[in-house]
């Protein structure tokens, strides 16, 4: 027997790195012994064997293919030898398009070039061309969509080249259309050629033997001539002359090409700065487009065109877009100051308030645009009301009227005491002009009349637009920046209403009649009314939003988080409403009005509602709705509170909470802050969240009860049991083993949400279980002496062992079904029967021990 020869070793590769397709020797030890030998090539993990042409046992002439790896082994595989290593690697470069006047440090093959000064008839190396069509035969390009291949083929390819070529998907993209004979013709070509290559390399160099010897003997002389130049003296030898012509041919081919590259430099630098502005106009031209807009009044445009650039370019890192950008941002800072200079012009119409208040908020102008326009409107309707007495002091002084008025409490103080005589300072002067025929303090209301009547209904319309939040919805806001602005309204309202309480009382204390402080009065009696039901509203949407902050994570006493954000969401309610609700001095208490007492009672009976929603939508969300990377990891279970029972279990305790304390702790609240009805709401909203305790409840034990209930029957006639014809007992049997882990289970389930839901919990499945034993047996037609046995065996060791949560009905139900059995005659029967009980209770102990009173935590209910 021949020695079978070493594993192929390569150890060198010429070059070490190029394109695909590039041309490469491998150099090694045990190559293979021949052509045939060679069964397998790889090149950083593509398969190179089709380009393949064998050397010698020690060199190998291939082209890489388009590898997937950028850098791996040479892997030789031959018959004699098998696989190979490697001690070198290779690195793919990415092809790049070079172009007829760049620079390139490698020769690039042209692949598909065919040299057509060779005679067909001469063997031809497989190294020499990449044939652009294999088969031979016209190709006529499909109407397929490359992505339609992509997803008939997934993971092929239509490149014959390609380690995954698929013939199917060159058939398509290629010949969709021919024919079966140009399609049987083009077997012929493949199998001609695959007959060409078969003749192997020596065909190859038979072809091209005179190219050999001509290139031999040039070499040769070569040689020789080098030799005989040796002796020569350097400076005239043939390479210092040879060096000398090579680089007066490079200076010649810098001097030719020198202005040609700069030219072309030049021209793809003009090219790539006009595709960055083509590319780029919308920014570079943004700065003009402002302000023509800005002058044209198209404020919408500026703002659409800003918050589109500030998403493209707000964060970038380039300097000319950085530039571009802050000369927008200039712009734009000026625009906002212009549209707040308008804003705060006076007089404005509403709309045009409204108008650009919208503008500055999608600018995100700095500090409440609104209020700033509020506060505007106010100091002007002031300043008017300001001209009108001193219009009154200028007459007063022409007409030589007495009347002294206070500049400084002008506004807060009109005393209409004095009385006007007849024939004293008021009369008509000689001219007989019709402005003098009226008192001056009549004449002063009406104005100080006309100013207010006419500036005071926008001005209101606008503050109510502010408070209500109705103008933050109008101007688009985002959420976020919404919520805030509506809390500083919030604020600027009970200021608002702290102010008017304030002027009335300082009205009071002048001795103003009662008549004409009612209108002060009711207006303030309206405010409070409208600041506590539009407080009720807000909080109830705060309400709704508490679904989304709840956690699961429970405490030792089986709640989250969520019954305690509920009350604190209250609390502050009722003390942003203390203020505001605190009765002066001549004041009504607005909770004795009827309207205000229904119309509270109901909100604040619909956010107890809205929040016992939020509990029932959180038991009926899906799996894939609850998030389980914020849960407790104190837990028995790493996802604990992703499970549908789970959450239900976890609800049941915090309704149990909230019933039991958070509900009486908000009707303490309730009534310490005046609210009449506060027995009402709490009784209306236990009633309701009774409902949802009951129906969850009620859902949980069905999906507890129902397959321990199920399994019963099955269990209990498993393998054709019939009571009239059964073996002596020998035990309780597995099905009411099973049951009881079942149950166990709910137990351990319940047990570690909340310790007093397990006897709620486990006393309805018992009593389940029990009406569903004591059916099977009264559904028996009649028992043998071992079946009654055997059954009255597991009917007590199932009472027995759940005795701590038995119920007067489920102590029925186990009483019929005993009832049903045959009595026990003999006294061998029953202590056979107490000796199986014993043994169950032995073999059981450690599974029962949670039935055992020391685990038991009484509900209290």
């Amino acid at each position: 027997m021949s020695r079978a020869r070493q594993p192929p070793l390569v150890t060198g590769i010429s070059p070490n790195e190029g394109a695909p397709w590039t041309k490469v020797t491998i150099r090694g030890e045990n190559l293979g012994t021949g052509p045939n030998d060679l069964i397998g090539l790889s090149i950083c993990g593509h398969n190179c064997l089709l380009t393949a042409e064998w050397m010698s046992a020690s060199k190998i002439v291939c082209r890489v293919g388009p590898a997937k790896d950028d850098k791996g082994e040479i892997i030789v595989t031959t018959r004699s030898g098998g696989q190979g290593t490697s001690t070198v690697s290779f690195k793919l470069l990415k092809p790049e398009r070079i172009g007829i006047l760049d620079q390139s440090a490698v020769w690039l093959d042209e692949l598909n070039y065919y040299d057509m000064r060779t005679d067909r008839n001469k063997g031809i190396s497989p190294l020499s061309l990449r044939p652009a069509n294999p088969l031979g035969i016209e190709i006529d390009k499909g109407k397929v969509p490359l992505k339609d291949l992509e997803n008939m083929f997934p993971s092929m390819s239509g490149d014959f080249t390609s380690e995954n070529f698929s013939a199917t998907w060159y058939l398509i993209e290629n010949h969709s259309s021919t024919s079966f004979e140009q399609l049987r013709a083009a077997v012929g070509n493949l199998k001609k050629q695959a007959s060409k290559k078969n003749e192997g390399s020596l065909a190859y160099v038979k072809g091209g033997l005179s190219t050999f010897f001509e290139a031999q003997d040039a070499l040769a002389a070569i040689h020789q001539k080098l030799e005989s130049d040796g002796t020569e003296k350097v400076e005239g030898s043939m390479t210092q002359r040879l060096e000398n012509v090579l680089n007066r041919a490079s200076e010649t081919a810098d001097t030719l090409f020198q202005e040609v590259l700069g030219r072309k430099d030049k021209a793809d630098s003009t090219r790539n700065a006009l595709n960055v502005l083509q590319r780029f106009k919308f920014l570079f031209n943004l700065p003009l487009n402002i302000e023509r807009n800005i002058q044209k009044g198209d404020y919408d445009v500026v703002i659409n065109d800003y918050e589109k650039a500030k998403s493209l370019f707000g964060n970038t890192e380039v300097p000319v877009f950085k530039k571009v950008y802050s000369e927008v941002e200039t712009r734009i800072e000026a625009l906002r100051k212009l549209l707040l200079d308008k804003l705060l012009e006076t007089p404005s119409t509403l709309h045009d308030q409204k108008r650009y208040i919208r503008y500055l908020s999608d600018l995100h102008a700095p500090g409440d645009p609104a209020w700033q326009c509020i506060v505007a409107q106010h100091k002007w309707i002031l300043q008017l009301m300001q001209n009108c007495k001193e219009d009154l002091v200028k007459e007063q002084k022409v007409g030589g009227v007495g009347l002294e008025l206070d500049r400084s409490s002008a506004l807060n103080r009109i005393s209409l005491s004095a009385p006007v005589k007849r024939g004293g300072s008021f009369q008509t002067p000689k001219d007989d002009s019709w402005h003098y025929k009226s008192p001056q303090q009549v004449r002063f209301v009406e104005k100080l009349s006309d100013v207010v009547i006419s500036q005071l209904p926008n001005f209101w319309k606008l503050w109510i637009s502010y408070v209500n939040g109705s103008l933050f919805s109008e101007t688009g806001e985002k959420s976020g920046q919404v919520e805030k602005l509506k809390k500083n309204a919030r604020q600027r309202q009970n200021d608002f209403k702290v102010n008017i309480s304030v002027t009335h009382e300082a009205l009071s204390a002048l001795e103003i009649p009662n008549d004409l402080l009612q209108v002060i009065q009711d207006l303030l009696q309206d405010l409070r009314v409208h600041c506590l039901l539009t407080t009720l509203q807000h909080t109830e949407e705060d309400v709704k939003r508490l679904a989304e902050k709840e956690d699961w994570v429970v405490d030792n006493e089986g709640i989250t988080s969520l019954p305690a954000q509920f009350e604190q969401c209250m609390v502050q309610m009722l003390q942003s409403l203390k203020e505001p609700m605190e009765c002066k001095p001549g004041e009504i208490n607005i909770f004795n009005l009827d309207v205000v007492q229904d119309k509270s009672c109901e909100q604040c009976v619909s956010i107890m509602k809205v929040f016992i929603k939020c509990l029932e939508h959180l038991s009926t969300k899906t799996d894939g709705e609850i998030g389980t990377s914020h849960l407790s990891v104190d837990l028995a279970s790493p996802d604990f509170g992703s499970k549908p029972e789970q959450r239900l279990l976890i609800i049941l305790s915090n309704c149990q909470y909230l019933e039991r304390h958070t509900f009486l702790n908000l009707a303490e609240h309730l009534e310490k802050n005046g609210f009449t009805t506060a027995e009402k709401i709490i009784r209306v909203s236990i009633e309701a969240l009774r409902q949802l305790d009951e129906y969850l409840f009620e859902t949980y034990i069905e999906k507890k009860s129902d397959p321990i209930v199920g399994s019963l029957e099955s269990g209990i006639y498993a393998g054709y049991f019939d009571w009239k014809d059964c073996l002596p007992p020998t035990g309780v049997r597995s099905y009411l083993k099973e049951a009881l882990v079942s149950i166990i289970s709910v137990h351990a389930e319940v047990f570690t949400v909340s310790k007093e839901l397990v006897s709620r919990v486990l006393s309805k499945i018992i009593e389940a279980v029990a009406e569903e034993m004591s059916r099977l047996m009264q559904c028996v037609s009649s028992f043998s002496k071992n079946g009654a046995l055997q059954a009255r065996l597991e009917i007590c060791a199932l009472r027995d062992a759940i005795e701590l949560y038995l119920t007067s009905e489920s102590l029925t139900s186990f009483k019929q079904a005993l009832e049903a059995l045959p009595q026990l005659q003999s006294g061998a029967d029953k202590k056979l029967l107490e000796e199986l009980l014993n043994k169950f209770k032995s073999s059981m102990k450690l599974q029962l021990n949670c039935f055992k009173p020391a685990s038991f935590q009484p509900v209290k209910r």
